[in-house]
């Protein structure tokens, strides 16, 4: 794998650049470094949609099954036109690193097909999800690889694969897949997951420091289910939202914006451009150098730079996108002195939450949201403690810490038997 050459234009190339540095603070041997840098299996499939008027199209999806060393591989599926298979690959790498920071029983996986689903009706995603799940039900179930939902994808999605994967096997099992609605044996708790998670940490972490979110001025990029929980958790504690985006627009209020109005909006499938004039707009790159204290970016992956970190005012960034800001961009925060809490930690709510309602589903038990939520906690406070002890010991970043952490979880799990040899006779 060529790390360094594919740093600068791929999400695993990012991937590969932050493992090559692990080296120099984890105490891991480059074998196994290599073997962690490379996934150990790679599924594309051809999936053939038949669409209301009767023609039938073909869509290319992907299931990456990076590590498995800590346990079943584990992670989302996502529909969106930009899928890839270096994207997949990353975000199945990072799901290994994270599954692992976390300290849960799981490893690193992610699916993905290249579609607009905006461009297919209720029955064409619904065909189209049971199509890509007869391409890949021989190669996940509960003790091998638990799908979940990621962008564009819901609990009606998993819903849809967790009966397809029944009808094809000829056993209804509910923990092939998590992020299932509460009916099929979804967890409570899972909804607000990933922003919960995040919200722990960065409680934490002020804690640590002797600090308290009230008062504080919050910039949020990206309003979907992480970032407009966000929104509405920040904000009970006392924060001011001053700025948040969507994918078509971003708005500000000095005074602090109307949450709950902007949430229940969202919720009802509205986007910001379509807001009447009473909120001011902003150019959506001016959101992220916004004078504020804390900045969230909840979208997509690649949107901190080096060319807009410097413009970076909050004290605190908190990745509740997977990947949002690139090596070069970390460096920048870095000698900025800006406090990053990385993707691999401040969003790994969403996975531990999985994780229990595979255990829920595994073991026929229903946990309230309190006990979800108790136990989230719980965990990414441990979490935390560990990374940021590392961080001090080591005098390295939050992210690299973390990395730190996860590899040598990773690295201790593998097999280390040599593969037998096939012996001519």
């Amino acid at each position: 794998m060529e790390g360094k050459g594919r740093a600068m234009d791929s999400p695993y190339g990012r991937f590969l650049t932050i493992v090559d540095e692990v080296a120099g603070c984890a105490a891991v041997d480059g074998a196994e470094l290599e073997r962690i840098k490379v996934p150990e299996r790679i599924h594309t499939v051809a999936i053939p949609l038949r669409r209301d008027d009767g023609r039938v199209e073909l869509y290319t999806g992907y299931r990456v099954q990076h590590s498995s060393a800590r346990g079943p591989y584990k992670g989302g599926i996502r529909y969106h036109p930009q899928v890839c298979l270096d994207e997949v690959m990353a975000l199945a790498a990072w799901m290994s690193i994270k599954t692992a920071v976390v300290d849960i029983p799981m490893g690193g996986g992610k699916g993905g097909i290249a579609v607009d689903p905006r461009r297919l009706t209720t029955g064409e995603l619904e065909r189209l999800t049971r199509s890509y799940t007869e391409r890949i039900y021989r190669d996940i179930g509960p003790e091998v690889d638990i799908p979940a939902p990621d962008v564009n994808t819901t609990s009606q999605t998993m819903d849809w694969l967790a009966d397809e994967y029944g009808r094809l096997t000829g056993r209804q099992q509910p923990a092939v897949v998590t992020g299932k609605s509460i009916a099929q044996g979804g967890s409570q708790g899972r909804d607000t997951a990933t922003a919960q998670g995040g919200f722990d940490v960065l409680q934490a972490v002020l804690a640590d420091r002797g600090e308290q979110l009230a008062g504080m001025r919050v910039a949020i990029q990206g309003f979907g289910n992480a970032g407009a929980t966000a929104a509405r958790l920040v904000s009970e504690a006392g924060a001011r939202v001053v700025a948040v985006s969507d994918s078509s627009a971003a708005l500000v209020d000095e005074r602090g914006l109307p949450v709950q109005r902007l949430v229940h909006y969202k919720a009802e499938g509205g986007r910001f451009a379509d807001l009447d004039d009473s909120i001011r707009r902003i150019d959506q790159e001016a959101l992220l150098g916004w004078e504020v204290d804390i900045l969230i970016p909840a979208a997509l992956e690649g949107q901190i730079t080096a060319q807009n970190a410097g413009a970076i005012t909050g004290r605190y960034v908190v990745e509740l996108a997977n990947g949002p800001t690139t090596p070069e961009a970390d460096g920048v925060l870095e000698r900025r002195g800006v406090t990053v809490l990385p993707d691999i930690l401040a969003n790994a709510g969403g996975v531990v939450v999985s994780y229990f309602e595979w255990l829920q589903n595994r073991q026929n038990e229903r946990w309230s949201r309190e006990d979800v939520n108790r136990r989230l906690g719980e965990v990414m406070e441990r979490a935390y403690a560990r990374v940021a002890r590392t961080a001090a010991e080591q005098t390295v970043s939050l992210r690299l810490a973390a990395y730190c952490v996860a590899v040598q979880r990773i690295a201790a799990a593998l097999p280390h038997r040599e593969p037998r040899l096939l012996l001519e006779v």
